[in-house]
């Protein structure tokens, strides 16, 4: 078929959303440094046009909303001009402890996920 399959998606989310924590000062890296995981409770893609091998494309990640227990990152894949879109979806995550139990985030990585990116 020449497309990319629907899965790949959910991957390219989770580049946009590492990329999106590194901009803002926190890497993913560091916050399970922590001992605090960030664990997918649901996701969500909708398909607008077939993306074919080899197609360059952009992903935009904003956070939709954040609290304590729970972020939602919201995405959209664009087409390189940035005119179409190719997907859009969000991952709904709720932040945990090594043993699984569903903790706060700290105020300094609350602050630093929820802070506009520097220009």
């Amino acid at each position: 078929m020449g497309v990319a399959h629907n899965k790949v998606y959910f991957e390219w989310f989770e580049l946009g959303r590492t990329e999106f924590c590194r901009r803002r000062g926190i890497p993913y890296g560091d916050i399970e440094k922590r001992g605090i995981y960030l664990v997918v409770a649901e996701s969500f893609c909708r398909y607008k046009k077939p993306l074919r091998y080899d197609e360059l494309f952009f992903i935009r990640t904003a956070v939709r909303t954040i609290a304590p227990k729970k972020t939602v990152f919201a995405y959209e894949l664009r087409t390189k001009d940035g005119k179409t879109i190719i997907a859009e979806g969000y991952t709904v995550h709720v932040s945990v402890d090594k043993r699984g139990a569903v903790i706060s985030l700290p105020d300094d990585i609350l602050a630093k996920i929820a802070a506009p990116l520097a220009s």
